[in-house]
């Protein structure tokens, strides 16, 4: 049997790499804790980095660890997309079935793992590129940690250095999300391939960031392990100076000491490392030879069957070839009756020596045998396998051909990548065939336009808007109207996302030419009235959208319409009518139902918590996110749309003082990879913590990923009206009244911010409180500042009771205000206005009920950790001669026992973790307690807290 055969000059004994193998052994032993790593392991091509995982993951096998082995192929870079994992779950049907693998999955979750591997049934019908490819990277998830329930899972991926974008974006999405699942996922490399611009390298930067990442490189091997090896190769101690020359010849690769060993250890040193590796498949037999440039021609593994049609030789000599090169450790047997080079450099070196005319001849066979035939590679390869071996063999029809259906494949399984590649490919061979449109049945403009879509699917902004001009550049918009409309509203969105100029001109062009009432129209109407909504024409985009209702319900649309009536509600919100809002997302949320769309649903169940949060209904806000949440890891949308709910529900729990957790769950939430849009979403809620406590680093780090510090690049009224109030919370904080006014006046000329009254009234009210916190400072600007917003709040509307909260601090009844906060369970303002009230009576002379109002004040901000507002409180209150605790000023009543106990240890110069472990508590909770003790204090330092301490009397 060939499968018996055992190579000569690979040494049985593992050599050397203790240190590496108790490496990953502690990895796994903390995977086991329900803790997932990832380990990235490189080193340089022959290095040993197969061999070195090989042991380790049989040593864990025999430690009750399920294996799964994925590996990448040199073919991936040309679109062979998800390689590593349809590898490892194919491995997977193999040991239990594809009945058991699915029965892992949520019901009806195993068709989207038949775009990978057929076993699975037929495809879910999705063909929306952003939930789509989602719900494909959640089922993989969901697959690992339900294994992981049974016993810890071990991915092997080697090789990434070919992966494909797809399979790269999965990598980091499993090592941003698995977190707590018993999963080692360990990728090889070969680090001495990653030129500046490989696309491996920001995939490796990103997850370097990530907690639970190991980043490992294998040394080459010493004098004293070389030795080893040869010993083990030659089944005795060898003699020094063969030892010194082969260690000198290999410079301590293993691959090259084997070669070495091979020829005797005597061969003259080759002139390079490619001869080395040649030298021992040239002392083959020339059959031998020949099958291997047959093999090698066919890529890192080839099966039996296509080898055999390949080479037409008889089974009794391809047996004969084949047997010679496994004993010679050239090629081994592995699963499938296939075939696979004991390493890819090997490979690489036979590849290398093809002659051209042989080069072209053996690729364009494997393209004819496998188009004969799919079933000679593993399902679903077929295509991109037959467009490699023509484009190989520089055949431009066949290499045109091929490369359009494989372009068509890799869109089924959502490889936008690979897919753009396949017809950037296309379009680089069009006019190397002059029938080329006859022959893929599309003419030229189609192709870009498909290269369009299949850019903006994967995020290639820059190319995809070049896609679109080279297409309009071939269209005559008299003659296809409705396909340049289309070009036009595609690139749009590309511009959209770059922040360039010109989106709403290319909408209103695209929407003059169709006029007609047809779905083309609807489409174009759909993109523009939404944007107008958000640039705060509201009337303008509430119009075209209600047209493109009224289109869609004659076409029997459902799907688009439902999208049209979020977007009305969207518009609804916007103007205020938050009830209208309700019932349009609800509306929507029932087609999603009825049609079975999972995104339509989630996206009108979050705009509804939006929506009830901004009526003060925050508690029911966070109960119906919390559903959502739910119903987003049912569909497997959760990292699409759940994100963006979770996000929702964030802000609630800020608006009710619950910042510790609003935090959180912004931070779990990003950590999830969310679409661009979500994350800054996200991070703007992490910055409105961090204004409600001070967290000045935070908040500027926002800032600037945002580009709040470049006000030209606000194109939206949520944008605008989030970071100028961001900006204006780290002014004060920084101090700098200065820069507050200069955000204050510029934004309270923006009049499409008090086009939505939530907006404006929070924006009104915080302007508000800007004029009396600085009033001093500039007392003209600030009265300016006065009238312009008093003006703005004559013409503006009431919506719900947290408008009017807002609008009644605007009109500085600051007690009212206090008692509306307080009626809708929200701290923060009602202790801000209450600090205005107290500000206010203390300036008409009554001092008693400026004390009243800032006693209310204090507790209510030191309970939610506002430590800036808190020490506003204190300031105030110290200038007026208040005590805030009580009328005969004892501050020891405001700490509790264990606040005094960790104020006793931080004044003797103690860290947070010298403290907790004199106390017998976490870190965490100590800096909970300092937190706390600063703000009661009204102090911003553990130095300021110390001296407080000591001018009170607190401490010994």
């Amino acid at each position: 049997m060939l499968a018996d055969m055992v190579g000569r000059a690979v040494s049985p004994v593992f050599v050397g790499r203790e240190a590496e193998l108790a490496d990953l052994t502690e990895a796994f032993e903390q995977t086991r804790k329900n803790a997932a790593t990832t380990v990235l392991l490189g080193g340089e091509a022959g290095v040993g980095k197969s061999r070195l995982i090989g042991c380790f993951a049989e040593r864990a096998s025999a430690d009750s660890a399920h294996v799964l082995n994925g590996g990448c192929v040199e073919l991936s870079t040309e679109g062979l997309a998800y390689a590593p994992f349809t590898a490892a779950i194919r491995q997977l049907v193999r040991e239990c079935g594809a009945e058991e693998v699915a029965a892992l999955l949520p019901e009806g979750a195993a068709r989207d793992l038949a775009r990978l591997l057929p076993e699975f049934g037929e495809p879910s019908g999705d063909t929306e590129s952003d939930t789509a490819r989602a719900r494909l990277f959640e089922q993989v998830l969901t697959l690992l940690e339900r294994l992981a329930e049974r016993r810890p899972v071990i991915l092997l991926i080697e090789d990434v250095h070919w992966a494909d974008s797809s399979s790269r974006d999965l990598i980091a999405f499993l090592s941003r999300n698995l977190r707590a699942a018993p999963v080692l996922m360990i990728l090889t490399y070969r680090s001495d391939e990653l030129h500046r611009q490989h696309p491996l390298r920001p995939v490796l930067a990103e997850l370097g960031r990530l907690d639970g990442v190991l980043r490992m490189d294998l040394p080459r091997l010493t004098l004293p392990e070389v030795a080893a090896q040869m010993a083990g190769i030659l089944g005795t101690a060898p003699d020094f100076v063969q030892v010194n020359r082969v260690f000198q010849r290999s410079e301590g690769i293993p691959l090259f000491v084997e070669a070495l060993m091979e020829c005797g250890g005597d061969c003259v040193f080759p002139d390079s490392l490619h001869d080395l590796i040649i030298g021992s498949v040239e002392r083959l037999p020339e059959e031998t030879q020949r099958v291997l440039r047959i093999a090698a021609a066919g890529g890192i593994r080839v099966g039996h069957a296509l080898l055999a049609a390949v080479s037409g030789l008889s089974d009794v000599d391809l047996d004969d070839a084949l047997r010679t090169a496994i004993a010679a450790n050239v090629l081994q047997v592995t699963d499938g009756h296939a075939y696979v080079f004991r390493h890819a450099l090997i490979r690489e070196a036979v590849h290398d020596e093809l002659l051209p005319g042989e080069h072209v001849r053996l690729h364009a066979r494997f393209a004819e045998e496998i188009g004969g035939d799919r079933t000679l590679v593993p399902p679903g390869r077929a295509a991109i396998e037959i467009a490699h071996h023509w484009h190989s063999a520089r055949n431009d029809l066949w290499a045109l051909i091929s490369a359009w259906e494989a372009a068509g494949k890799a869109a089924k399984t959502f490889a936008y990548n690979e897919m753009m590649q396949l017809l950037e490919r296309v379009l680089t061979l069009w006019s190397k065939v002059p029938d080329a449109a006859e022959r893929i049945g599309v003419d030229h403009t189609t192709v870009l336009e498909r290269a369009a879509e299949a850019a903006g699917a994967c995020g290639e902004v820059g190319r995809g808007g070049k896609f679109v001009k080279a297409a309009l550049d071939e269209l005559d918009e008299r003659a296809e109207p409705a396909r340049v409309a289309n070009l036009l509203v595609h690139g749009s969105q590309f511009k959209k996302a770059k922040r360039a100029p010109g989106v709403l001109g290319d909408l209103r062009y695209a929407e003059r030419l169709v006029p007609e009432p047809g779905l083309d129209r609807a489409e174009v109407l759909s993109k523009l009235g939404s944007y107008l909504m958000f640039s705060g024409e509201l009337d303008e985009g509430t119009a075209l959208t209600e047209e493109a209702v009224r289109i869609v319900r004659e076409h029997g649309e459902e799907p688009l319409e439902a999208d049209l009536l979020l977007n009305l509600a969207l518009g609804d919100s916007l103007a205020g009518r938050i009830d209208a809002t309700v019932r349009l997302n609800t509306r929507a949320q029932a087609i999603g139902e009825r049609v079975g769309s999972g995104d339509i649903v989630l996206r009108a169940l979050a705009n509804n918590v939006d929506a009830l949060n901004n009526m003060g209904r925050s508690t029911e806000a966070i109960e119906l996110a919390l559903e959502g949440e739910r119903l987003a890891r049912k569909y497997g949308l959760y990292r699409v749309q759940g994100t963006f709910i979770a996000n929702n529900r964030a802000e609630a729990l800020d608006a009710l003082g619950r910042f510790e957790e609003a935090a959180q769950l912004a931070e779990e939430a990003l950590g999830m990879g969310p679409i661009l849009r979500t994350r800054h979403h996200l991070r703007r809620i992490r910055a409105d913590v961090a204004v409600a406590r001070g967290e000045t680093d935070v908040l500027r780090s926002v800032l600037n990923e945002v580009g709040a510090f470049d006000a030209t690049s606000e194109e939206f009224t949520q944008e605008l009206t989030a970071n100028s109030r961001l900006l204006i919370g780290l002014h004060l904080l920084d101090g700098e009244p200065p820069a507050v006014l200069d955000v204050a006046e510029r934004v309270v000329l923006e009049t499409r911010i008090m086009g939505k009254p939530m907006l404006g009234w929070r924006m009104l009210d915080l302007l508000g409180g800007v004029c009396e916190t600085i009033g001093a400072f500039a007392p003209e600007r600030v009265a300016a500042l006065r009238a312009r917003v008093e003006a703005a709040a004559a013409t503006m509307t009431v919506d719900s009771p947290v408008s009017e909260a807002y609008r009644l601090g605007v009109a500085r009844d600051h007690d009212a205000a206090a008692a509306a906060w307080e009626r809708l369970g929200r701290p923060l303002p009602q202790a801000r206005s209450l600090l205005h009230a107290g500000r206010a009576a203390a300036g008409a002379g009554d001092r008693d009920g400026a004390a009243d109002r800032l006693r209310a004040a204090h507790p209510i901000a030191v309970a939610i950790s506002a430590r800036p507002l808190a020490g506003e409180i204190s300031s105030l209150a110290r200038r007026v001669g208040i005590s805030l605790t009580d009328r005969t000023g004892s501050e020891e009543q405001l700490l509790t026992p264990r606040e005094l106990e960790v104020l006793r240890l931080v004044a003797q110069g103690r860290s947070n973790r010298e403290v907790a472990a004199e106390l017998f508590i976490s870190a965490k909770t100590v800096s909970v307690h300092v937190s706390n003790i600063l703000g009661k204090l009204g102090v911003s330092s553990r130095g300021e807290a110390t001296a407080a301490a000591h001018r009170l009397a607190l401490i010994g």
